[in-house]
């Protein structure tokens, strides 16, 4: 039995698959760029209306009136006078053509689909009058002028891809134009899309030059804000350290005193015995579950402390640092401190800490005075805390042995805030800063809420 072969196909023609994914990419090329010209932007604020000078917000409005009120009446009598178009014809394309300029501050893409649709009927109309050879076509000089100020509208506003599809049809109408009056084209189809595709990649460039602009400020306020937070919990995460490092202190005490009671005193009943051996045993057990839950507040640079934490006897010590630092730094500690509780002179030791700090990065030389003293205005139950500087005369001689935290103001207040005082930071009016806390005495703290 024969077989009758299939007829030959084109020598040259692909296999179906390859047009079948040919034609889907054509088809969806063609709906995107359709998409790109008829979705315009969400926005529909007036351009440059985000601008902080009230002159630049007006501005788009100024132009527009101005370009409107010019180019109807020229385009009137241009096409009446010099083109023959009938007197209501003309003022018709000439309203069509430049009337929409208003409308392109707000809404540049719908504007666009009238003023082209208006230009290409002009362009149609020129074509069936009696048009001189010296005369413009397919495009005057004013439908240049106004299209060349739409497009510089529509980059500002619209996506990338509306804009390349807008140039792509602005050259495929100046083309096709151009095919049809052969013989009365000047060149005008030219110098439009080379114009168009200039005005358009600079108002796209400027918008996204503004856009990234916005983007940068927004993110860097963003950065700010995270800043400050990790200022805070980092603070806090330093307090809850040198918290534990001072309870855990009191803790040990407490736990080698219940173990040695009833070596110590003699004649202990035995429920006392059992009572000192509960209390060590509550110590130790207490001791244990805080240094496991405050354990993972401290990194691998601050890992364990052994030597306890400053209190005031240490603040000599930091005012000499920074004397050697070359800032001339005197100390007032008033009578009668030495007994306030750790917590308490932890927190002016590390506020007169991150104030000198701040004095030899800010303000080198300068003459401080460091004041530690019973608040006058709150009582004795409170602590004031004084660091005062002049101007700065001079570069430091040495570097601060003794450095700061590195939070600054933010962490000195977020400190004083979490044992429930207060502070004030300012510079002063005969040049140099100021910087005042005060510190309930019982140092009792607050919730950080």
């Amino acid at each position: 039995m024969t077989t009758t072969p299939p007829p030959p196909g084109p020598p040259n023609a692909p296999p179906p698959p390859v047009r079948a994914r040919a034609g889907r990419a054509a088809r969806e090329g063609l709906r995107t760029f359709g998409a790109a010209l008829a979705t315009p932007a969400r926005s529909t604020a007036p351009l440059l209306s985000g601008s902080s000078r009230s002159w630049l917000r007006l501005l788009p409005y100024v132009l527009a009136v101005g370009l409107v009120a010019t180019l109807i009446p020229v385009t009137t009598q241009v096409l009446a006078g010099e083109y023959g178009v009938g007197g209501g014809l003309a003022g018709a394309l000439a309203v069509a053509q430049s009337a929409p300029l208003l409308l392109a501050v707000t809404r540049p893409l719908p504007a666009w689909w009238i003023v082209v649709t208006a230009d290409l009927l002009g362009a149609l109309v020129l074509l069936k009058s009696s048009l001189e050879p010296a005369r413009p076509w397919p495009w005057t000089p004013m439908v240049i002028v106004g299209y060349l100020a739409l497009c510089l509208a529509l980059s500002l506003r619209e996506r990338r891809r509306t804009v390349l599809a807008v140039w792509l049809v602005t050259a495929a109408l100046s083309v096709a134009l151009g095919f049809v009056g052969q013989d009365r084209g000047d060149g005008t189809g030219v110098l439009l899309v080379v114009l168009s595709g200039a005005v358009l990649l600079l108002g796209a460039s400027l918008r996204e030059r503004a856009d990234a602009q916005r983007r940068l400020a927004a993110q860097e306020t963003i950065s700010e804000a995270e800043r400050a937070r990790r200022t805070v919990l980092e603070e806090r995460a330093r307090i809850a350290r040198e918290l534990h490092d001072v309870v855990a202190h009191h803790m040990s005490v407490i736990t080698v005193q219940a173990d040695s009671a009833p070596y110590r005193l003699a004649g202990l009943p035995p429920s006392a015995r059992e009572e000192f051996g509960t209390i060590a045993e509550t110590a130790r057990e207490s001791l244990s579950e805080m240094r496991r839950l405050l354990g993972v507040l401290r990194s691998e640079e601050a890992s364990g402390e052994r030597a306890p934490q400053p209190g005031l006897d240490r603040l000599a010590q930091l005012v000499e640092a920074t004397v050697r630092a070359g800032v001339p730094t005197e100390l007032s500690v008033g009578e009668g401190l030495s007994e306030l509780p750790q917590t308490v002179q932890l927190s002016v030791y590390r506020i007169v800490q991150e104030a000198l700090a701040n004095v030899v990065r800010h303000a080198p030389g300068a003459a401080t005075r460091v004041t530690v003293e019973e608040s006058d205005d709150g009582g004795a139950g409170s602590v004031r805390v004084l660091v005062v500087n002049g101007p700065s005369p001079a570069p430091p001689q040495a570097p601060l042995e003794t450095a700061g935290t590195g939070h600054g103001l933010v962490g000195m207040r977020e400190r004083v805030r979490l044992v429930g005082g207060s502070v004030d930071a300012g510079p002063l009016p005969e040049g140099g800063f100021r910087v005042t806390a005060g510190i309930p005495a019982n140092g009792k703290e607050h919730s950080a809420t």
